[in-house]
């Protein structure tokens, strides 16, 4: 599987500084696009972190692009009723004529996340497995033959799955999970998901992951191919390292309010000049990853997006994993 490259769209951010204008999110895709990028993404949050709702700006972009695929890195599904979530995913796809990805999250845990649960009324705890049935409740709704109009499992219930819009895609968008490595994450990864979207901070601890999930996979009779090994990753460019690092220490404080140090224990950020920052991410390729999605960790981030375009993204593609597996439904 070839490696492909895409760029998070910077709602957060423009939310950050007070900007919640679409036009220059969709100046920024078409040029995601222009520069040969394989994907564009953008979060999701309601009141933990806000930004322009995931599928409405995605539903522009596709109207203005023709040829990138379109992700969300992540959606959090149980903050919507799952019947309007399956409903919005399926007008979507019908937009962008199935060039859509779901990654899909279960919600950080963090003070702000439980907040922004128990707004919208949804129980933070067995966050995990609701996740889990709304994925198979969409999947049960999106099914190109004939549908049950019930869905019951331990934390939803409902009605009226025969009824509703179906995607462009037979059989609805991939659903990948964006999750960690845990013992939990990866069973649930190998039994049920399309793809894998970690941040995991080093390239060995992928590799580890990535090995175990792909003996699950084989262990629960799915066939090879079947799971796209993604990553999601932070990287500030400047041909100078120190600045660079300075620059991604006042993001990381602006966004989560900690240090640099303390976020890149738990998550994968990268700085310094163009060819740095290429050589620190193809550790991840070699190490099976095969789709980066691409956060940069600046509030101007489209200053960067040329050098990363015309220098990190070929060395990508260049770059041979010793691992070459991966997956078919990117």
């Amino acid at each position: 599987m070839p490696v492909r490259v895409g760029i998070l769209l910077p709602t957060r951010e423009q939310a950050m500084m007070g900007d919640y204008a679409a036009a220059p999110l969709l100046d920024f895709a078409r040029q995601v696009e222009q520069y040969a990028f394989d994907s564009v993404w953008t979060g999701d949050s309601l009141t933990a972190r806000p930004r322009l709702d995931p599928f409405v700006v995605l539903s522009a972009v596709g109207a203005v692009t023709s040829t990138v695929r379109l992700g969300t890195a992540a959606l959090t599904p149980v903050l919507r009723h799952p019947l309007v979530g399956a409903t919005m995913a399926a007008a979507l796809d019908q937009v962008c004529g199935s060039r859509l990805v779901l990654g899909l999250g279960a919600g950080f845990p963090i003070p702000e996340s439980e907040e922004e649960f128990a707004a919208v009324g949804v129980p933070f705890s067995g966050r995990a497995g609701r996740l889990d049935e709304t994925a198979a409740l969409w999947r049960q709704a999106w099914h190109t033959g004939d549908v049950p109009a019930e869905f019951m499992g331990k934390h939803v219930h409902t009605k009226g799955l025969d009824r509703l819009p179906k995607p462009h895609r037979p059989g609805g968008p991939p659903l990948w999970l964006a999750g960690s490595d845990t013992p939990g994450v990866m069973k649930r990864v190998a039994r049920h998901y399309d793809g894998w979207l970690p941040f995991l901070p080093s390239a060995e601890q992928y590799g580890r992951a990535w090995q175990r999930i792909e003996r699950l996979r084989a262990e629960s009779g799915r066939p090879a191919g079947a799971i796209v090994p993604a990553l999601y990753a932070t990287l500030t460019v400047q041909h100078d390292e120190a600045r660079a690092k300075a620059e991604l220490e006042d993001y990381t404080q602006r966004y989560y309010g900690r240090s640099l140090e303390t976020m890149s224990a738990i998550q994968a950020y990268g700085w310094g000049n163009a060819e740095q920052c290429a050589g620190w991410l193809s550790d991840y390729v070699r190490a099976g990853a095969r789709h980066i999605v691409i956060r940069i960790g600046s509030l101007d981030p489209g200053r960067q997006l040329k050098e990363i375009a015309e220098t990190v993204l070929p060395a990508l593609r260049r770059t041979t994993a010793t691992d070459t597996g991966g997956g078919s439904r990117s």
